[in-house]
């Protein structure tokens, strides 16, 4: 029997499509309150202990938390005066950037070098003037290259290169200071080269080109899915109703989210693909209305019959799906939770309009054009039911050798689930050929590394740093750091007594060492602290000495850098039992671990629970352990299948990946739903197995396979994005979709054969 909801919207169709119209103009209101957040940090809670230390950490130094890297290379080498007034220049025009922290711009001519003249320790610009001369020129590169902290990190091992960070105020907006840059650097002419990098430029321009994209891709899929649309069932308004549905439910989802205040994240920007893909779940009304429309010639029985039979499929497809994402709501991350509640509340509506908006749009569409576009539909003799039909009968008849294959298939795919990888990393969200990347690899080898972390050493006794034992641990802690692949360099308290002690000393190797009394280096530390800037002092130890910073360069922005870090930590502190200081991680690096760890740890929980939950709903939808186990099968052939080729190719289970589990889960288990659900009612009319199982393969099936190619040629158009999540999500969808029709055909005939007895 239809429902109430269907009954009132066939006899009131214009009023139904009206109070729809209203509702969406309502919902679409809220989008210029729009809030957009692409900052990683707020993935943790404000209240999260990794935030508040890290917080307290960057207040305690004086650090900042985002900071933009200008790289310039010269192949032909860093130590001329066209270069090097170049490197003057823009520093200066960098500094008049709004929104640029001024006083801690470091370049050659802002950052310090220790030096002595005539026995006394003086401290200066690196580069106080441009030389003129090549006797200037060589005393420049002989005072910068006998200083080992410059080396990596302000000029390069091969003298070919050198950096300007440019470190950010509080809310600055990385990617407009990185264009503002860019514009400074396309003036000039000659031999140089030139990278922007940092993670703050990588996360500010994914943040604008995400929108971007979204404002791209989502009109061609939606036009591709269009064009597919009326290819199948030839009648505008039809077509018209399927899209309206699309984007209406993605107006009340983004609409509600904006409305109740929560800002736009990485992860809620994609819930209009989302909405959009689960919203092709209405394919299977249309395709079973022109079925029925041929058999019974009246446009109002056929829709009226239509949704009683395929209501339940819909009903609990959708539940399924809502379920999936609903348990979302329940993880620890606040944009996992949010994303996970509006996709469920779209879902929802995206079935409440399948009741109502739907038969209502059908309801006012002209007979006569439907009447003939359904006669062309026969379960018989129709070119797709009897491809479909002939997929069955092998499933059915080779039931033995499906199987086999199958379980063949699974076994390999096991073997590429073994080698994911889980790992995250937001430049790795660009192509290989993108600005950005390119940026980031070059100044990775050239120096020591864009991305940055901070090793917090710890003492409960004030004045520890300056006791020798401490800094000779700190000291001999970066040696085994700098041992690492992923470790470009690192700097720290230690480094500047050890440059001190060697000045103050003629420059002599033998006191390139650190002193071997608390006097010593606390005279030391004075009269570096009288004579550099206060933030070189501040940026590496606390003003009563009982903290230290180690300043962790690193060569790539992947989290599992930084877990090779702290597990060489660990195994140094095993090391020393003894030792009475404490380090502690920090950082945007260590920062993005944690946040990686802890949404990719949600996302996955989150997938266990939706799996346990989408049984349920089986179970209970079928009345029946067994069906719920045989409707289960497509959906773990599916999710093993995809899932074994991201690791046999080498792809991180990163973000995108995770969001993407989730949807798998959803739409694979939606094609058994509908099989399985029409080969019941089938049955029950013919008790034939063969002959309702070939029956189901050819007309639900046919909606089948056209939900998956509409899903697939829609989101297919994404490979072409220049952002890889929004290509890993058309290759992924395309994949899903493939694979889940056809095993559901091929598979759902093959089992119901071998263990019929057990269930029918």
């Amino acid at each position: 029997m239809p429902s109430k909801l269907t009954e009132l919207a066939v006899e009131r169709p214009g009023s139904t499509v009206a109070f729809v119209i209203i509702l969406t103009l309502i919902f679409f209101s809220q989008f210029p309150k729009i809030l957009i957040d692409t900052d990683p940090r707020n993935m943790l809670p404000e209240t999260s202990p990794v935030r508040v230390y890290n917080d307290q950490m960057e207040s305690l130094f004086a650090l900042h938390r985002d900071t933009i890297v200008l790289g310039i290379e010269n192949p032909a080498g860093l130590f001329n005066t066209a270069t090097l007034e170049r490197v003057a220049r823009f520093t200066d025009a960098i500094m008049r950037i709004k929104g640029v922290v001024i006083p801690d711009v470091m370049s050659l001519t802002t950052a310090d070098n220790v030096l002595s003249e005539n026995g006394q320790l003086i401290v200066r610009p690196v580069m106080d003037h441009v030389p003129q001369s090549e006797d200037e020129m060589t005393r420049l590169r002989d005072e910068i290259y006998d200083n080992p902290m410059l080396i990596g990190r302000l000029v390069s091992d091969d003298r070919t290169t050198t950096a300007i960070y440019v470190p950010l105020e509080e809310g600055a907006d990385a990617k407009v200071i990185a264009d503002s840059i860019r514009n400074i650097v396309s003036g000039e002419k000659g031999a140089e080269r030139y990278y922007v990098a940092g993670d703050p430029v990588a996360r500010d321009t994914f943040g604008h080109n995400m929108f971007m994209q979204m404002g791209i891709f989502s009109p061609i899929a939606g036009f591709i899915m269009m064009i597919a649309l009326y290819i199948m069932f030839r009648n505008i308004m039809l077509v018209a109703a399927m899209m309206s549905v699309a984007f209406f439910s993605i107006i009340w989802s983004m609409g509600l989210l904006i409305g109740l205040g929560f800002p736009v994240h990485i992860m809620s920007s994609m819930i209009p693909v989302f909405l959009m893909a689960i919203s092709t779940d209405s394919v299977h009304i249309f395709n079973e209305f022109y079925f029925r429309l041929r058999e019974v010639k009246n446009k109002k029985q056929a829709i009226l019959e239509t949704l009683a039979v395929v209501g339940p499929s819909v009903r609990y497809t959708a539940l399924a799906t809502a379920a999936g994402f609903g348990v979302l709501v329940i993880m620890h991350i606040i944009p996992v939770k949010v994303f996970g509640v509006f996709v469920a509340f779209g879902t929802i509506v995206i079935r409440l309009m399948s009741f109502s908006f739907i038969p209502a749009l059908m309801m006012l569409t002209s007979d006569r054009k439907l009447m003939a576009m359904a006669e062309r539909e026969n379960e018989e003799s129709g070119s797709g039911s009897k491809w479909l039909r002939r997929l069955g009968e092998t499933g059915y008849r080779r039931s033995w050798i499906v199987i086999t294959v199958g379980i063949v298939m699974i076994a390999i795919a096991i073997t590429g689930l073994m080698r994911i990888r889980v790992n995250n990393n937001m430049v790795s969200w660009f192509k290989k050929g993108s600005d950005i990347r390119q940026a980031d690899s070059v100044m990775n080898s050239l120096l020591a590394g864009t991305a940055s972390a901070y090793i917090v050493a710890e003492s409960s006794i004030p004045g520890a740093m300056k006791e020798p034992a401490n800094l000779a641990a700190i000291e001999k802690l970066q040696k085994e750091l700098e041992g690492l692949p992923v470790v470009g360099k690192t700097t720290s308290i230690a480094d500047i007594v050890r440059r001190v002690n060697k000045v103050l000393h003629g420059n002599s190797p033998e006191y390139d060492t650190l002193p071997q009394s608390s006097d010593e280096i606390a005279q030391y530390l004075f009269l570096f602290g009288m004579s550099a800037k206060p933030r070189d002092l501040e940026n590496v130890v606390t003003a009563d000495y009982d903290k230290a910073n180690i300043f962790l360069q690193l060569k790539t922005w992947d989290a599992v850098a930084m877990r090779d870090v702290l597990n060489k930590i660990e195994e140094f502190k095993s090391s020393r039992p003894d030792l009475d200081i404490a380090f502690k991680p920090a950082g945007i690096s260590y920062f993005n671990m944690v946040w990686n760890d802890e949404v990719l740890f949600d996302m996955m929980k989150g997938f266990i629970l939706a799996l346990i939950a989408v049984f349920i709903i089986l179970v209970i939808n079928f009345r029946s352990v067994r069906w719920g186990l045989i409707s289960y099968i497509p959906l773990l052939f599916t999710i093993i299948i995809i899932y074994g080729f991201v690791g046999f190719i080498g792809k991180d289970f990163d973000m995108p990946v995770s969001v993407l589990s989730a949807m798998s889960l959803g739409m694979a288990v939606d094609f058994a739903i509908h099989f399985i659900r029409r080969f019941q009612q089938r049955y029950e009319e013919d008790r034939d197995i063969e002959k309702a199982l070939l029956w189901t393969a050819a007309r639900p099936g046919k909606g089948i396979i056209r939900n998956a190619i509409l899903f697939a040629s829609a989101f297919s158009v994404m490979i072409f994005a220049p952002l890889t999540p929004y290509v890993t999500v058309g290759l992924f969808i395309a994949g899903m979709m493939a694979i889940s029709s056809l095993m559901t055909i091929l598979f759902i005939p093959a089992i119901i054969r071998v263990f019929g007895r057990w269930v029918v």
